[in-house]
Protein backbone atom coordinates (compact mmCIF):
# COMPACT_ATOMS: atom_id res chain seq x y z
CA UNK A 1 0.00 0.00 0.00
CA UNK A 2 1.71 3.93 -0.78
CA UNK A 3 1.43 5.84 1.81
CA UNK A 4 -0.64 8.46 -0.72
CA UNK A 5 -3.45 5.64 -0.32
CA UNK A 6 -2.98 4.80 2.80
CA UNK A 7 -3.51 8.68 4.01
CA UNK A 8 -6.42 9.21 1.38
CA UNK A 9 -8.00 6.18 3.20
CA UNK A 10 -7.82 8.02 6.32
CA UNK A 11 -8.60 11.70 5.18
CA UNK A 12 -12.14 10.68 4.32
CA UNK A 13 -15.06 10.26 6.55
CA UNK A 14 -16.81 7.22 8.18
CA UNK A 15 -19.54 7.75 5.72
CA UNK A 16 -17.85 8.04 2.83
CA UNK A 17 -15.92 5.01 3.92
CA UNK A 18 -19.34 2.92 4.19
CA UNK A 19 -20.28 4.53 0.80
CA UNK A 20 -17.31 3.61 -0.93
CA UNK A 21 -17.04 -0.42 0.53
CA UNK A 22 -20.68 -0.15 -0.99
CA UNK A 23 -19.64 0.42 -3.91
CA UNK A 24 -16.58 -1.98 -4.11
CA UNK A 25 -18.95 -5.04 -2.36
CA UNK A 26 -21.45 -4.00 -5.89
CA UNK A 27 -18.57 -4.25 -8.08
CA UNK A 28 -17.11 -7.11 -6.93
CA UNK A 29 -20.23 -9.34 -6.73
CA UNK A 30 -21.30 -8.27 -10.29
CA UNK A 31 -18.67 -10.13 -10.80
CA UNK A 32 -17.42 -8.92 -14.28
CA UNK A 33 -14.06 -7.27 -13.39
CA UNK A 34 -11.08 -8.74 -14.38
CA UNK A 35 -9.09 -10.96 -11.78
CA UNK A 36 -6.10 -8.07 -10.85
CA UNK A 37 -8.65 -5.39 -10.73
CA UNK A 38 -10.87 -7.42 -8.34
CA UNK A 39 -8.03 -7.67 -6.02
CA UNK A 40 -7.30 -3.92 -6.10
CA UNK A 41 -10.84 -3.52 -5.34
CA UNK A 42 -10.66 -5.92 -2.76
CA UNK A 43 -7.79 -4.36 -1.10
CA UNK A 44 -8.82 -0.93 -1.48
CA UNK A 45 -12.03 -2.74 0.79
CA UNK A 46 -9.66 -4.01 3.32
CA UNK A 47 -8.14 -0.95 3.91
CA UNK A 48 -11.12 0.97 4.22
CA UNK A 49 -12.78 -1.47 6.69
CA UNK A 50 -9.85 -1.38 8.84
CA UNK A 51 -9.92 2.84 9.46
CA UNK A 52 -13.25 2.49 9.98
CA UNK A 53 -12.95 -0.10 12.46
CA UNK A 54 -10.59 2.42 14.06
CA UNK A 55 -12.62 5.07 13.86
CA UNK A 56 -15.32 3.03 15.24
CA UNK A 57 -13.14 1.81 18.52
CA UNK A 58 -12.28 5.47 18.76
CA UNK A 59 -16.16 6.52 18.83
CA UNK A 60 -17.05 3.66 21.22
CA UNK A 61 -13.84 4.83 23.77
CA UNK A 62 -14.97 8.31 23.65
CA UNK A 63 -18.96 7.34 24.29
CA UNK A 64 -17.45 5.18 27.41
CA UNK A 65 -15.76 7.36 28.77
CA UNK A 66 -18.25 10.34 28.62
CA UNK A 67 -20.72 8.02 30.34
CA UNK A 68 -17.89 6.76 33.27
CA UNK A 69 -19.21 7.51 36.69
CA UNK A 70 -17.60 7.37 40.20
CA UNK A 71 -18.77 4.96 43.11
CA UNK A 72 -20.75 7.66 44.06
CA UNK A 73 -22.54 8.26 40.73
CA UNK A 74 -21.06 11.41 39.88
CA UNK A 75 -19.84 11.71 36.41
CA UNK A 76 -16.17 11.57 36.42
CA UNK A 77 -14.72 13.55 34.41
CA UNK A 78 -11.45 14.23 31.88
CA UNK A 79 -9.77 15.65 29.09
CA UNK A 80 -10.21 13.20 25.91
CA UNK A 81 -7.08 12.48 24.17
CA UNK A 82 -8.28 11.40 20.74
Amino acid sequence: MSNETASSTAAISFEESARRLTAIVEQLEGGERPLERSLELFEEGVRLARAAKVRLDRAEQRVEELLRVDPDGKPVVRNFEG
